[in-house]
């Protein structure tokens, strides 16, 4: 009888809470990054936080800021910075697109989540407009009137 295979794609998906309650999301991309390899281990044991996280586009390229990538612990002297600006890793035509959002004025463009695809660490990032305070306010309501309608749903049955 031979072993099983080892499962060895566990699923890294690491979350911005603020995106969606922030923000209206608008067209999505889906980028690689340019990492090192303890980014790389830190990131697959789950330890990024990417919620103050923001794109600018420099020049021919795209840049990611202020994520912050927890050092890798079993790493050495050798190990990454943890706020360092990283590039992004999109398409001419995909750069360009952004960069018209950015220039328009008005638009942010911020990470949703990091994730693995395949061996591949790949983020995910939109075209935002920020959300007023009553257009939050409009979501919560909303929300809270969805939760109601469930649970009266819930009692009938």
């Amino acid at each position: 009888m031979c072993a099983k295979p080892k499962n060895t794609s566990r699923k890294i998906e690491i979350r911005s809470s603020r995106a969606g309650r922030d923000y209206d999301i608008g067209e999505k991309f889906e980028a690689g990054i340019a990492l090192q390899g303890t980014e790389v281990k830190s990131i697959r044991a789950g330890h990024c936080q990417i919620r103050d996280g923001f794109i600018r586009i420099l020049g021919n390229s795209a840049f990611l800021h202020n994520v912050h990538i927890d050092e890798y612990s079993f790493g050495n002297e050798n190990n990454h910075q943890t706020s360092r600006v990283r590039r992004l890793l999109l398409h001419r035509r995909e750069i360009d697109k952004l960069r018209g959002a950015q220039d328009l004025g008005g638009k942010s463009i911020i990470p949703l989540c990091i994730y693995g695809k395949g061996g591949l660490i790949k983020i995910q990032i939109a075209i935002c407009t920020g959300k007023r305070n009553y257009d939050k306010r409009q979501d919560i309501k909303k929300r809270e009137q969805m939760r109601e309608i469930e649970r009266s749903l819930k009692k009938r049955i």
